[in-house]
């Protein structure tokens, strides 16, 4: 098994509701995503390859969230199988003549959720991008969701 970078306790509050039964799977998957899709990222990392910024570990953490999140949202579980359905009802709910949604943006042959992808972006993480020596990436007046 690859590193994962969040733990069930931070997808629940990430969520900020109940976290689904297979969260531990759904956060494998997503960590081995967000791997894949910085694979030419560059940054420090401890003997076991996780990074050794607390910020980077943090931004790891937060992407691999955003990813079950999104999974979860439209009915994926990471295994790239998920229908879009013309209908979903939920009690009271009925949601019907769903348009499709737009695509989520690639990095390195990896479909990333919105929010994963805003946060490495920020966290100067996703290819191409350029860290500038003494700038933090990550905005220090920005709080994560733990």
């Amino acid at each position: 098994m690859g590193r994962v970078y969040a733990t069930r306790d931070q997808v629940a509050a990430y969520l900020a509701t109940c976290v689904p039964d297979d969260a531990e799977r759904l956060v494998a998957r997503a960590s081995e995503d967000i791997d894949a899709a910085l694979l030419t990222a560059v940054y420090a990392t401890d003997e076991m390859g996780y990074p050794a910024e607390a910020r980077i570990r943090a931004a790891l953490a937060s992407a691999v969230c955003a990813q079950v999140e999104y999974w979860l949202a439209t009915g994926e579980d990471g295994s790239g199988t998920a229908e879009v359905w013309d209908s979903v009802s939920i009690g009271p709910v009925s949601l019907s003549g769903r348009s499709s949604p737009p695509s989520p943006p690639v990095v390195n042959s990896v479909e990333l959720a919105p929010r994963a992808y805003r946060t490495l972006r920020t966290a100067g993480l996703l290819p191409g991008e350029v860290l500038v020596p003494g700038e933090a990436p990550w905005p220090p007046d920005r709080e994560l969701p733990w």
